[in-house]
């Protein structure tokens, strides 16, 4: 029976989220395959929680000791929301210890956490998005050269953050330096993007038995300015799944997430997130950690879809050990 950790947490206001998807894929796990632990990795501690008890993860070879037996991985289902988990550094960290782990390599984590770079990269394969401005913490920003670039609204944007975290949608020249102030606070380079008019769909992809499949698509309904924190997760949003799409519409949205998994060579579960303008999809994001609590939209549309979840967990654990051996020399 092969030992896993579901981990979850990080450093980031996702953490919050991140241990609700943690205890979901602990429900889902067949457990009469797997010894399944929920490891935190938490600021104040990483830990092994079973019930009451802690057990403190030694950093050394991510094993823990428990009654006076020490106890490692065979494979680690991560499912941290922001940093470390999603940004490349603890797969960088478990890569060097030769332990497998689920999802996307560390240096695909490190490229699609970083929204500049994704869309620098996908800019090659002709991907449709928003016109965009890069500015570091620090730099002067001219607020008329940007809006004549970007126009009026934009969307400011942390560089490097998830869940809507640090977000604004701008109207007039006078609030893009505040909301800029606002998205330093989660980043020190920020994203400034042209409003695009439409609707907001966001496609759930996969790698299953060694093919990539796009599992269902949800269109997003804010109730408020946009797809924000409190939309996402306190309620103010409608999701409807699948979305109510044309034909032409759906086929080019599913077209447009499988090509960009492919292209940034992703595996894993991801969510992908779209505005669609008359029968063009245009892309937003990859999260590659997507939630998966249970009123989260990847468990939704995999459930839509007619997927059982604890097989997929199984394809994860599968395809994270597949990938350790094809990487030993």
């Amino acid at each position: 029976m092969l030992t896993v950790g579901i981990v979850m947490g990080g450093y980031s206001d996702e953490s919050v989220v991140s241990l609700k998807s943690g205890d979901f894929f602990y429900s889902q796990i067949d457990k009469s395959k797997y010894k399944a632990y929920k490891v935190q990795i938490l600021k104040d501690g990483w830990n092994v929680v079973a019930g009451e008890q802690k057990y403190p993860i030694d950093r050394g070879d991510f094993s823990f000791t428990a009654e006076g037996n020490k106890i490692t991985f065979d494979v680690l289902l991560n499912t941290i929301h922001g940093t470390p988990g999603e940004d490349g550094l603890m797969q960088a960290y478990w890569q060097l210890l030769n332990i497998p782990y689920s999802g996307c390599s560390f240096y695909s984590s490190a490229l699609t956490f970083n929204k500049k770079d994704t869309l620098s990269v996908l800019k090659k394969f002709g991907v449709a998005m928003a016109k965009s401005v890069y500015i570091n913490k620090g730099e002067k920003i001219d607020v008329d050269s940007v809006i004549s670039q970007v126009g009026l609204p934009c969307f400011v944007k942390p560089n490097q953050s998830g869940s809507s975290l640090g977000v604004s949608k701008v109207k007039s020249e006078e609030d893009l330096l505040p909301a800029t102030e606002l998205a330093f606070k989660e980043d020190n380079a920020v994203l400034i993007e042209s409003f695009l008019e439409g609707r907001e769909v966001q496609v759930g992809v996969m790698k299953y038995k060694g093919e990539v499949i796009v599992v269902s698509t949800t269109e997003i309904i804010s109730q408020n300015e946009f797809f924000d924190y409190e939309a996402k997760y306190l309620g103010a949003s409608e999701e409807i799944t699948p979305a109510n799409i044309s034909e032409i519409q759906d086929k080019n949205i599913k077209k447009a997430a499988a090509n960009i998994y492919k292209s940034l060579d992703m595996t894993g579960f991801s969510r992908l997130d779209f505005i669609i303008v008359g029968e063009t999809p245009y892309f937003l994001e990859i999260n590659t950690n997507p939630g998966c609590s249970p009123a989260s939209i990847f468990p939704q549309q995999v459930k839509q879809a007619g997927y059982n979840f604890p097989d997929l967990l199984d394809n994860e654990i599968s395809l994270a050990i597949q990938r350790f051996n094809n990487t030993q020399v």
